[in-house]
């Protein structure tokens, strides 16, 4: 079904007709304006606790806190970076672009890069509905496909996640050239073609998991917009002669090479990020298992989305045969009930083949980080869900003429119960120790929350209870990374030095990551510094640097070594070389200490004077004496 404006039937029309018309035309334009502001202002009253939320360090301090390139903000040199690194094994250049744009706005002040992923979401929802809108002709089903996106609980990730910037970016591209897709496929040309393919680079740059964006235009062009041609289609479209499935296929090719050229260098940025897991440890049967599963577990959420976490572990042995044969079959049959009623509902095929192909790059074949699945994953895909549902529902109350009130009332209750569950979901997001601690709660045998939420407490100070987290963590995963470089500095604090030695070489020497391996160096060259084994500290701290020049520990712990054998001017010129990296009080204050030192007792002066009124300067000061051995 079409909508078909009365602008172009006035022509035929009497003049009290043509005001009938108009008038129409007014209350239509008035109904989808309100629609729009109802969206927003919903998403607006879901997600308000946002801006009680602060950053997450789960790839928050990565993208934001820490990210001294994009703290610049907009600027010619963060240009030039986002373009060129692989940073976080991604290559979305204007994500972090718009992280830099909001660094230059809000600062580091949370609040702000929040509110932007919450009217970025907004926008979403209103573009889904315009579309669905412009494509069908429907404006009520539309609008609550709209509205169940908008309202969703499986959407919190991808919104109260501050990181997760390039989900909710690359999704308003990824609406942008679809809908302008519909509009080339009322009167195919040249120049509308080319805002398909712009607006599909825009969203490639945001995030690349809209590789799959030329499948789904086939089955955009299927229903609705009936390009597709089949013998049986009676279907009224609004063109003048049907393209032939060739051409259909051909006109897709650009926009598939964009899709390869994306993968390409997807694959490319996650093997320089060490992100894409050996494949030994997630063999390729467990990997289809999983991935079996997880179209089963995906589904189930959009349902029932109760036990949301921000990471789902994924397992290493095979699962039970029971659940794998009962996850296909349930596969199976779905696909075979929407193969049957593809003639008379083509919404349900195209909704469930949205479902299932807009997952693909995310689904798993390809083992990214240690997750099963992700709530974040789900954003473009549920949509074919939700259309599915929406339509499908509607077909049934249309059929056995419910009335419409008793509908609304239905429909708005749900969306109020997704509501409120969405409202308490975003509280989960309110720190980094409550996000984790969640998480533990809904999941088990979790590595990732045990580890990170070990580190987040002994950052506090509760070391026993960190160190209660950081050992479940290792004894899930005896060689996992951040628990034994966490249980390192535990062990380090408390002296046992034999300990915190076996931990830090072990991250040392097994860490793909550059900067972790810097940092395992690093913590190793101060403890045989504790132990007076000078040689060896040095040969960790060179190490470290050699490394990561970016960062200032190594450079302070060449610093303390200097000191300790009385060169006191090599110590001047490390302590200034770690001051050019990380302007800190402690630094400052041992490069003062040792210029005094050194008989530059101006530069020394000078330095005090300076860090005099920081509020910092009590504690710097008792940290530097700490470091020097005072």
């Amino acid at each position: 079904m079409h909508a078909h404006s009365s602008a172009a039937i006035a022509p035929a029309m009497a003049p009290s007709e043509n005001s009938a018309a108009k008038k129409l035309d007014k209350i239509s334009a008035f109904s989808t304006l309100l629609g729009c502001l109802v969206l927003t202002a919903a998403v607006l009253a879901c997600y308000s606790p946002v801006a009680k939320n602060a950053f997450i360090k789960f790839d928050d301090d990565r993208y934001i806190v820490d990210n001294r390139h994009i703290q610049v903000g907009l600027t010619r040199e963060a240009v030039e970076w986002a373009f060129t690194t692989y940073q976080e094994a991604n290559w979305h250049p204007l994500t972090w672009l718009s992280h830099a744009l909001d660094c230059q706005i809000f600062g580091v002040n949370p609040v702000g890069h929040h509110y932007v992923n919450v009217l970025l979401h907004a926008l979403n929802a209103v573009l889904i509905f315009l579309l669905l809108q412009y494509a069908t002709g429907f404006r009520w089903r539309s609008l609550m496909v709209a509205a169940l996106f908008a309202l969703h609980p499986v959407n919190v990730e991808s919104v109260a996640w501050a990181s997760e910037r390039k989900n909710v970016l690359s999704m308003l591209f990824f609406l942008c050239a679809l809908y302008a897709y519909s509009w080339y496929g009322r009167k195919p040309g040249i120049s509308r073609y080319l805002a398909v393919a712009g607006l599909f680079v825009l969203s490639l740059l945001s995030k690349p998991q809209v590789v799959t964006f030329p499948f789904l235009l086939l089955l955009w062009d299927y229903w609705p917009l009936c390009r597709w041609p089949t013998k049986t289609n009676r279907e009224v479209a609004e063109r003048t002669e049907r393209p032939t499935r060739p051409h259909l296929l051909l006109e897709k090719i650009p926009l598939f090479l964009l899709s390869a050229a994306s993968a390409a260098i997807t694959m490319k940025a996650q093997n320089a990020g060490a992100a894409v897991k050996n494949l030994a440890e997630y063999s390729f049967g467990l990997r289809i298992e999983t991935a079996l599963i997880s179209y089963v577990r995906y589904v189930e959420k959009m349902f029932w989305p109760s036990k949301l976490a921000g990471m789902y572990p994924h397992p290493t042995t095979l699962y039970p045969v029971w659940q794998v044969a009962s996850g296909a079959l349930a596969l199976l049959l779905v696909t075979a009930v929407v193969v049957l009623r593809t003639s008379q509902q083509r919404y349900l095929a195209v909704g469930w083949l949205w479902f299932l192909g807009s997952l693909v790059p995310m689904i798993g074949l390809v083992q990214v980080g240690f997750q099963s699945i992700a709530d974040r994953y789900a954003y473009i895909p549920v949509v074919g869900l939700f259309l599915m549902l929406v339509w499908t529902v509607a077909d049934w109350v249309q059929a056995h003429r419910i009335s419409r009130p008793w509908l609304a009332v239905a429909a708005v209750g749900y969306l109020a119960a997704l509501g409120s569950v969405t409202y308490h979901q975003i509280g989960y997001w309110h720190d980094t120790a409550t996000f984790w601690r969640h998480t533990l709660s809904v999941t088990q045998e979790n590595y990732p929350a045990e580890a990170n939420l070990g580190e987040v407490l002994l950052s506090q100070g509760k070391d026993d209870e960190a160190a209660a987290h950081l050992r479940n963590a290792v004894a899930l995963r005896p060689d996992g990374l951040i628990a034994n470089l966490d249980l390192g500095a535990y062990e380090d604090r408390r002296h046992n030095f034999a300990a915190a030695i076996q931990h830090y070489q072990l991250v040392a020497d097994r860490a793909g990551d550059i900067g972790m391996r810097a940092t395992a160096y690093g913590s190793l060259g101060f403890v045989y510094r504790e132990m007076r084994q000078t040689a060896k500290a040095k040969q960790c701290f060179e190490t470290s640097a050699h490394l990561d020049d970016s960062r200032a520990r190594a450079k302070i712990g060449l610093g303390l070594v200097a000191q300790d054998a009385g060169d006191v001017e090599e110590a001047i010129r490390q302590y200034s070389r770690a001051a050019s990296v990380q302007n800190s009080d402690t630094i400052n204050i041992l490069l003062a200490e040792a210029l005094e030192k050194g008989g530059h007792s101006e530069q020394s002066k000078a330095i005090y004077a300076r860090l005099a009124a920081s509020p910092h300067f009590a504690h710097a000061q008792q940290e530097a004496k700490e470091l020097l051995g005072n």
